[in-house]
């Protein structure tokens, strides 16, 4: 996270295509789970065994080895100039978990896939930095994973903690393990557009996620593709039949898929409660909501603008907002949504004063950085003409609910459960008869 202080395209020969094919985990009736207790404190070298917390660590009785035990944790090396923990593939991380593979890198730290020799399964391990902000951060993160796992009774809403321990000056946190983020499937998937049915059921869990973490008044302010992550790695290869309309940048006519729609949120590293300071700059980028830039404080809103650009992303394949720069971004947003409110560019902080000609109107493009910034917010269609391209059934209510999501005005913006209640839901529902 960048933190700083301050259903498809119609065509020729559709009636072609099968008449019956194999229904999708995200094609039927989603399945009501029973709710199971509530889940207590989780402490450091604790377990949720069943229902029941366990020790992590058991003493085993006395055995005497005649050579290197295998289970042996590495001899203790230093940390990388980062620090970040130096590990091989093949050793335990302490003598419960053996390091199967790196799944990921940020500036937290690290995540490997371990198994667990204990349970006899793999989990993702989230390693955290030697330095004590990070420490401090994780520790926090903990705090967060517990909070929901106490309210979150299905447990699918968001990744599940299962153990968290301190080793070698590393913060230790155990996760279930998932399969790829959305953005890893778009990527491997050549950037093309899910189906708006799936985008649907993919919108419809994150808004759930989203009121059931603001309900607990917690906001999650780093919400994107890469932190929502597919709960099964299984997909399916189907024909994509827009490359009929748009000529596929790699030559391929066919995509994959998902098997099932279900996702869980992830990276609580960044959470914020209702009652701290809400000045500093939060959100990656892309996802980031003008309130925040322009300074003027955020709140329980600045999620639901990332859900909105999240969602214009998992319809088009690309980010909605793709800049590096706060003018550049702002003009894009005017440029597809429209011009600032007056009563928000009057409010902005001296450090956002400057993107403004005369303190009434965006000094765009006579402030712009190059051409090539000029360019990339020319190109950039409205809201509804995005929509459009990418969209058939369902894009008038898309577009809608898209407009409510995005209001510039934190206060007019849609909260997770109104947006819940939303057309682009509700006449599906209807509609199929669930």
């Amino acid at each position: 996270m960048e933190a700083q202080w301050l259903a498809e395209y119609p065509h020729q020969g559709a009636d072609k295509r099968p008449r019956k094919r194999p229904r999708l985990a995200w094609d039927v009736t989603p399945t009501v789970f029973q709710p199971p207790k509530a889940i207590p404190m989780l402490y450091c070298g604790q377990e949720l065994i069943n229902g029941n917390f366990a020790t992590a660590f058991v003493p085993p009785p006395p055995i005497y080895y005649t050579g290197l035990p295998r289970n042996l944790s590495p001899l203790w090396r230093p940390d990388d100039k980062d620090g970040h923990y130096v590990f091989a593939v093949g050793e335990n991380l302490t003598p419960r978990y053996r390091i199967l593979s790196k799944m990921g890198e940020g500036t937290f730290g690290q995540v490997l896939e371990c198994w667990d020799l204990e349970n006899q399964e793999a989990v993702a391990i989230k390693i955290v930095r030697s330095l004590q902000k990070y420490r401090e951060a994780a520790m926090i993160e903990i705090d967060v994973l517990q909070r929901l796992g106490k309210h979150d009774f299905t447990g699918s809403r968001c990744v599940q903690i299962r153990n968290w321990f301190d080793y070698r000056n590393h913060i230790c946190i155990v996760f279930e393990k998932l399969g790829p983020s959305l953005y890893d499937f778009l990527r491997k998937n050549s950037y093309r557009s899910f189906p708006i049915d799936l985008v649907r059921e993919f919108a419809r869990q994150i808004l759930e996620s989203v009121a059931f973490m603001h309900d607990l008044r917690l906001i999650h302010t780093d919400l994107k593709p890469e932190n929502i992550l597919l709960v099964s790695a299984e997909s399916i290869r189907v024909p994509d039949y827009k490359v009929f309309i748009r000529p596929p940048k790699d030559g391929s006519f066919f995509k994959n898929l998902p098997k099932s729609s279900a996702i869980k949120l992830i990276d609580f590293g960044s959470t914020a409660f209702e009652h701290q300071d809400h000045n500093y700059v939060v959100s990656t980028r892309h996802y980031r909501a003008p309130e925040v830039i322009l300074g003027l404080g955020w709140n329980y809103p600045c999620d639901l603008w990332s859900v909105g650009c999240i969602l214009v992303e998992l319809c088009s394949g690309e980010a909605l907002f793709q800049t590096h720069e706060n003018l550049e971004h702002l003009a894009m947003m005017e440029r597809v949504l429209g011009p600032l409110p007056k009563h928000m560019i009057v409010r902005a902080d001296r450090r956002a004063e400057k993107y403004f000609k005369r303190g009434v109107r965006l000094d765009w493009p006579e402030g712009a950085a190059s051409r090539e910034s000029m360019k990339a917010v020319w190109k950039l269609p409205r809201l509804q003409n995005l929509v459009m391209q990418h969209v058939d059934h369902s894009a008038g209510d898309l577009i809608d609910l898209l407009q409510g999501l995005l209001r510039y005005d934190p206060n007019e913006r849609l909260k997770a459960r109104e947006a819940l209640r939303h057309p682009f839901f509700t006449r599906c529902i209807r509609r199929c008869g669930f």
